[in-house]
Order: structure tokens, then C-alpha cells, then sequence
């Protein structure tokens, strides 16, 4: 991956969650939380491993309908508390060597969220985007979100 193309290889999206950076980060981080919504709307997640750690490896697996397994897997690369968690990442088998970056900032009792996918070639970035990105990863925040203004999550 060459830096000087990076401002071509990113998808992104952009969201405000009517939750506190506390709540939104232990959602990001806990094994427990991921399962709830990890993964787009009606997808159960079985977490495999999850050491949230500089070096740390996560895997998830969600059965498909086809009765195949999508497995979510990568290695973290930088955490820095209620603000940043960049992952390596493979979506087998639909996406593989990208690379994630989950950004969080606090909005008084809400949480600003940015999150990218960096892609290794713009041609592969507009594949994956043609195959539904924003649908996908939408449809996995709406879940997040729906799991984070639960009030027993509070």
C-alpha cells in the first residue's frame, strides 16, 4: 500500500450516537457487547477471540444463510482509550487485507464516530463499495446504536 495514493483508498462513514464516548468505546471493546451487534441486522456473531491490545488478535464468525461461515478476523495495530482503534481486517469471504479505523470523539453526552476502510488499491475500494459497503456497515451501526440506547445497556 503506497501512502501517497491513501486519500483514494478510504470508504467512510459518519455517525453521531446519542450515547456517551464511555458507553459507545466498552460497546467497541467487550466480547460480551460485540456479540450483541456486531455484524448487519438479523446476523448472530460467536466471538472467537478478542485481545483488545496493541498485537491482539479478534476473530468473529457469523453463520450465513447459505449455511458457509463469514469470518471476521484481524490484528490491532493502535489503541488509544475513547479515541482510536485501527485493526487490520480480512470479511471472508468477501473482503480481505484492509485495514480499519474506528475514531471516537466526544459530543457531551454523545459520541462522534468516524469509521474508514482503507482498501489497498482504488480499484478494489470501488469493488468493495459496488458490493454494498455503506449497507452493510450501516445496517451494523443501526445495530450499535438500537444496542447502545437500550436502557438496560445504561
Amino acid at each position: 500500500m503506497a501512502e501517497n495514493d491513501l486519500p483514494k483508498r478510504p470508504l467512510s462513514l459518519k455517525k453521531i450516537f446519542n450515547a456517551p464516548i464511555e458507553l459507545v468505546w466498552e460497546a467497541w471493546t467487550q466480547p460480551k457487547h460485540l456479540a450483541q451487534w456486531w455484524g448487519p441486522k438479523g446476523m448472530t456473531v460467536t466471538v472467537v477471540e478478542h485481545n483488545f491490545k496493541v498485537g491482539g488478535k479478534c476473530k468473529y464468525v457469523m453463520p450465513m444463510p447459505n449455511g458457509r461461515e463469514f469470518i471476521s478476523e484481524g490484528q490491532y495495530s493502535e489503541i488509544v482509550k475513547f479515541q482510536k482503534i485501527v485493526t487490520s481486517a480480512n470479511f471472508r469471504p468477501m473482503t480481505e487485507g484492509v485495514e480499519i479505523r474506528a475514531l471516537f470523539e466526544k459530543n457531551g453526552s454523545k459520541t462522534n464516530f468516524t469509521f474508514s476502510v482503507i482498501h489497498p488499491t482504488e480499484e478494489y475500494k470501488i469493488q468493495q463499495e459496488k458490493m454494498g459497503f455503506y449497507n452493510g456497515w450501516g445496517s451494523t451501526f443501526d445495530r450499535l446504536e438500537a444496542f447502545l440506547t437500550t436502557p438496560k445497556q445504561k
